[in-house]
């Protein structure tokens, strides 16, 4: 009798709930047992069976983390939408009157395209299955992914002069989603976790990374179309596990390559994004050229699996650190490191914010340096630049580009000198402004025997030329190469610092 009494729950809890495609039921044979385990048995599939009741007949129709109230979609793209539902589940999806329809295929997986939208706000998002999910309050503009470690996390809340740009930070037109810290061996579909999508306002702002707030802001106040900011980083992490190994490998690396691409990055790259932002390299930051290579794979990889061509990737040279050095040749610390960002300007569609004049020397032990309203602002330049039609704005400062020799002085010219070369002062916030009374600084000069010496430098019509008595004939040129660089003082008319750079490869 026992048999059948199970036999006839299995039956019940299979004609009720259609069909368990989450629940396995292994059924135990029943032969030869006393009537006190069959009672036992008994009783635990009557368990099976109100706990049954609580999970669906089939998979509701789910969507990645990344859908949620109060997302941001990038316009004049197609809107892609996917998800989850059970296997042959027709689903369809409507946004702003313009419908889609899909079936699920035999894992239970969807995708759907919607018409391209121009910037737009207040929209509801609806997808419709054996259940019905509405996505209030949907913004559409542009998505840009803040990436990175610790500088690219640091909150709002604390950086210098904050306070005041949190209180005003009524701005609906920003949205921000969080990506929390997450490892994984394989490319993810979906977000372990996220915080969910939050219109930006007085009371939010704090938690904003501050240098995707500052761009995002910037962009906005100048062209009014809004910004998604998404923030997906990880403090002390090297470039390594940001790298999407599917289809480039890397050369051997420390680290776990790939673990937070995979979780972090890839379960957004079938969304539709503007562009990324990128700051990290302190954890790699006894390298050179190793490090260009590997943002070069960081940023072909990248590219290829979101598959929309060279979209602008702006990153952040990194910012002084630790104790100025009086040794003239320079080479230490992060000298070579930002000396493979600058060589990441080849990679097409990049851009690079010199950061090297935000940290006066009182701060110069802080990893963290608390300015990151200028990081902020000047990779804001490179996108309105160059992607938001703003073609006569200056993006970047001074970048070496011809050495010649005159004798026995240097000259050398630059790219993004804008209106000209100035000798700059940088105090706090506030832009930098021309200091007539001092003179260049942190310029060596070699010669053949690959001695360097400090130089004099003067600014000559557009140029900088450089000379040293103790070098009579020299060949090579050194500025601002070193951990900290404090009191590298060549900027354009702009504002904008002069990169670190050298002329030699010795």
């Amino acid at each position: 009798m026992s048999g059948d009494f199970t036999l006839a729950v299995v039956g019940a809890m299979q004609a009720s709930r259609g069909s368990l495609s989450q629940t396995r039921i292994i059924q135990p044979t029943m032969k030869h047992h006393s009537p006190i385990n069959r009672c036992h048995k008994i009783h635990h599939f009557l368990l099976v069976f109100a706990l049954a009741g609580a999970i669906p007949a089939t998979a509701d129709v789910r969507l990645p983390k990344i859908f949620t109230d109060n997302m941001l979609l990038q316009r004049d793209l197609p809107v892609r939408v996917w998800g989850w539902a059970d296997a042959g589940e027709d689903v369809s999806v409507a946004l702003a009157g313009k419908s889609a329809a899909a079936k699920a295929d035999d894992k239970g997986q969807w995708a759907l395209e919607l018409p391209a939208l121009k910037a737009g706000e207040n929209l509801e998002l609806t997808v419709k299955g054996k259940n019905e999910l509405t996505l209030k309050n949907i913004l559409i503009g542009d998505i840009w992914v803040c990436s990175g470690q610790s500088n690219m996390e640091m909150g709002l809340n604390g950086c210098l002069g904050a306070a005041d740009d949190i209180k005003a930070a009524d701005l609906p037109k920003i949205r921000r989603i969080k990506f929390n810290h997450a490892k994984s061996g394989q490319p993810e579909p979906d977000a372990p976790t996220a915080t969910p999508w939050q219109v930006c306002t007085p009371q939010t702002a704090g938690g904003f990374t501050a240098v995707g707030f500052y761009f995002a802001r910037e962009i906005l106040q100048k062209t009014g179309v809004p910004i998604g900011i998404v923030d997906s980083n990880w403090g002390g992490t090297r470039i390594e596990p940001w790298v999407s190994t599917a289809d480039l490998g890397l050369p051997a690396a420390k680290g776990d390559t790939g673990s937070m691409y995979n979780a972090m990055i890839h379960p957004l790259v079938r969304l539709p994004i503007k562009g990324a932002l990128w700051y990290q390299g302190e954890s790699n930051g006894t390298e050179g050229d190793s490090y260009y290579e590997k943002m070069l794979a960081l940023i072909s990889g990248w590219r290829k699996q979101w598959g929309q061509g060279d979209f602008p990737f702006y990153f952040v040279q990194l910012a002084n650190f630790q104790a100025p050095s009086v040794d003239p040749t320079g080479g230490n610390g992060w000298a070579r490191l930002r000396e493979a960002q600058t060589k990441s300007l080849s990679i097409p569609n990049t851009g690079m914010a010199v950061i090297i004049d935000t940290v006066q020397l009182a701060q110069s032990g802080d990893i963290h340096p608390k300015n990151k309203f200028d990081v902020g602002m000047r990779l804001a330049r490179w996108a309105l630049g160059r992607d938001y039609g703003q073609k006569d704005l200056v993006v970047s400062g001074p970048l070496f580009k011809a050495l010649k020799i005159e004798g026995d002085k240097a000259r050398m010219e630059f790219s993004h000198t804008g209106t000209g070369l100035m000798i700059g002062k940088k105090e706090g916030l506030t832009p930098a402004a021309e200091d007539k009374e001092a003179k260049l600084q942190r310029f060596a000069v070699a010669g053949a025997d690959k001695k360097w010496f400090w130089a004099t430098a003067v600014i000559e019509n557009n140029a900088v030329v450089v000379s040293s008595p103790d070098v009579k004939e020299p060949v090579a040129v050194r500025y601002a190469f070193e951990m900290n660089p404090d009191g590298a003082n060549l900027f354009n008319r702009e504002g904008l610092p002069a990169s670190p750079f050298r002329t030699d490869s010795w």
